[in-house]
């Protein structure tokens, strides 16, 4: 397995450095140093990327790596002539006494963050076998064949016409292009990128931002990958990457805003101004551009603070002024987060947790029922109590309690107010609410274990501070070692009641995606014309069809059609030759002349059985094309003209 991962470190290094040197010029100019520059540096990138596809797209220009690249060109001196303008950089940390301290811990969470995700990947060409894995993939395809990663556009593989957010599938698109690797490659390229990079540098950022410590920020660099919840949850549950791409950068997107006062040796105020105006709003556009979700979080997180930056200044301002103020403040989040909430399809999820059960669950970091995170969870109350105490540090306990919150009402309420009101942004889906946790959780844990080095230390009296700090990050290294190697990641069903037996990426006999399934899938083209429709059960694995095989595999999406000709086809096309009913039906899905019989589908959530889409052998009106073990292709000869 480990040789099959370094087998596909180019490809990894070439999405590594479209994530991330396009950012670090134009930050670096703009006035980002250090940690700061490498953290933010994605969202740079990300909203970059998905705002040249989308202005690509409207000019007809094909999508690709040139284009892309002229556009990086043109937009990274821009920044230079931003940060030229208004002089200064960004401070945001004491001086630390060993400087090389929080590189080497960033540089071990990064190893033990890869450790977790292709522990869990197992192979690095694996297709997740999940539900979104289907349109995440075929986007990628379709995105490659027309030439426009346009987030107006990308929707159109599955017949919408509506924005998607298409960030994910731009960045991807461009490591196939640049790289030759396969679909599935470049996309679990870019989760080893997200999940063990983005993450770990912005929740180190984060951490520092709101400590002013490198040392907790070093603890929080470690710790970055200790909780199943994010960033593992989201490539297992879904599978969702936009999600994961989004929650990433969140960290990084809210340290960017509360550095602002951190500025210094600006030479313009205006220009300035300007400048941090401009850095929130790339932050704004990444996340949104990402999983517009994710913008909710960033501003209730940011509001917190800006709310008690603003309760600070009581004995400058006048009450009115300050009342005013956090009114409208919090008018202008409320108004966001309703109009988010309304613009989807609603709450899809049931509430799962008893009251008692929902407070454990946050205390412990046992969200949608994983098990209890001791470890960490003792961390971060450790370090709730000392934010808590701390002037400066207790608008990130508050902020603890508002995501918090969101997930006891996502798994504890079930009043339609909340669940489309508040949550309908998330479909009410607690996997995607549970992953926002890690956001606080990591830097109070951090915070927690820097404290407990700290008094031990003061305790006994033995050790300086860089001494015991080392001490401290070497425990935590040793402890995430153990949670790595003992830990279960099996993935829970909150609505079974389950856990998955094995990882979602392996390709059983039984998967949703089978060896064999994928075998014919690939063989595709030898048997069929570039230009026929061939049908399949998208609750088997013909959902995959089009993005492994290039041809017009339909549907291309786990979701089956809603028309009445697709349910005549599904529970009747083995009768074609005795009922007219379903060539009239296959008319309507313009004839197609094949059909893949994986077997009848299964009921489980999100698929469907269809008995009409399998056993064609012996029945009139189809002919055997090719078959990989127990899957087969058709011929459809019942309907010819």
């Amino acid at each position: 397995m480990i040789i099959d991962w370094f087998t596909q470190l180019p490809v990894l290094l070439v999405t590594a450095g479209i994530v991330f040197v396009p950012g670090i010029l134009a930050f670096g100019f703009a006035g980002l140093r250090g940690l700061p520059l490498l953290a933010s540096a994605p969202l740079f990138t990300v909203a970059a990327t998905a705002v040249v596809a989308l202005l690509l797209g409207e000019a007809g220009i094909p999508w690709g790596p040139l284009p892309w690249a002229l556009a990086m060109v043109v937009l990274v001196p821009v920044a230079l002539l931003v940060g030229r303008w208004s002089g200064g950089r960004l401070s945001d940390a004491a001086p630390s006494p060993l400087r090389w301290i929080l590189p080497a811990a960033i540089g071990a969470g990064i190893a033990l963050s890869i450790w977790r995700v292709v522990a869990y990947v197992q192979d690095p060409s694996g297709v997740s076998q999940t539900n979104d894995a289907v349109f995440h993939m075929n986007a990628i395809r379709y995105i490659l064949e027309t030439d426009n990663a346009s987030s107006l556009h990308v929707n159109s593989v599955i017949g919408g016409r509506s924005f998607y957010p298409a960030a994910w599938h731009g960045i991807v698109s461009l490591v196939v292009l640049l790289t030759g690797a396969e679909i599935t490659v470049a996309a679990n390229m870019f989760t080893l990128v997200i999940a063990a990079v983005i993450w770990p540098l912005g929740i180190a950022w984060l951490a520092r931002a709101v400590t002013t410590s490198s040392a907790v920020a070093a603890y929080a660099a470690i710790l970055a990958g200790a909780l199943q919840t994010f960033p593992l949850l989201m490539f297992q549950w879904g599978v969702l990457f936009p999600n994961a791409l989004s929650t990433a950068m969140i960290p990084a997107a809210v340290a960017l805003v509360i550095t602002v006062p951190r500025w210094a040796g600006a030479t313009r105020k205006a220009a300035h101004v300007v400048r941090v105006a401009l850095l929130i709003l790339v932050g704004v556009a990444a996340i949104l551009l990402a999983q517009p979700a994710g913008i909710l979080p960033w501003m209730a997180v940011c509001a917190v603070w800006l709310t008690f930056q603003i309760f600070s200044h009581l004995a400058d301002w006048r009450w009115p002024w300050v009342l005013v103020s956090v009114v409208m403040l919090w008018a202008v989040v409320v108004a966001i987060w309703l109009y988010l909430a309304q613009g989807t399809s609603g709450s899809h999820w049931p509430p799962f947790r008893g009251k008692l059960e929902v407070f454990l669950d946050v205390l412990l970091n046992g969200q949608v029922t994983i098990p209890f995170a001791f470890g960490v969870s003792a961390l971060m109350l450790v370090g709730l109590i000392v934010a808590a105490r701390a002037v400066a540090l207790r608008w990130f306990a508050v902020a603890w309690a508002g995501i918090s919150a969101l997930y006891l009402m996502v798994a504890a309420i079930g009043a339609p107010v909340i669940r489309v009101g508040i949550l309908g942004a998330w479909y009410a889906d607690p996997y995607r609410i549970a992953s926002l946790a890690p956001i606080v959780v990591i830097p109070l844990a951090a915070i927690g274990a820097d404290a407990l080095v700290r008094a031990i230390s003061a305790r006994f009296r033995r050790s300086a501070e860089p001494a015991s700090t080392l001490v401290g990050l070497g425990a935590t290294v040793a402890f995430m070692i153990v949670l790595i190697i003992v830990r279960p990641v099996a993935m829970p069903a909150v609505t079974q009641g389950t856990f998955d037996r094995e990882s979602r990426y392996l390709a059983s006999a039984d998967a949703f995606l089978s060896p064999d399934e994928r075998e014919l899938l690939r063989k595709l083209p030898e048997y069929v014309p570039a230009d026929a429709r061939i049908i399949g059960n998208p609750s088997t694995g013909s959902g995959f069809g089009y993005f492994i095989s290039g041809l017009d595999v339909y549907p291309r999406t786990w979701a089956t059609p809603t028309t009445a000709a697709w349910q005549e086809i599904a529970s009747g096309l083995r009768e074609a030759a005795s009922d007219s009913a379903v060539c009239d039906a296959l008319a309507v899905l313009e004839n197609p002349e094949y059909v893949l019989d994986f077997g009848p589908g299964d009921n489980s959530p999100g698929r469907y059985v269809m008995p009409g889409m399998t056993d064609f052998a012996g029945q009139p009106g189809f002919e055997l094309v090719t078959s990989v073990g127990d899957v087969s292709l058709w011929r459809i000869t019942a309907c010819a003209q």
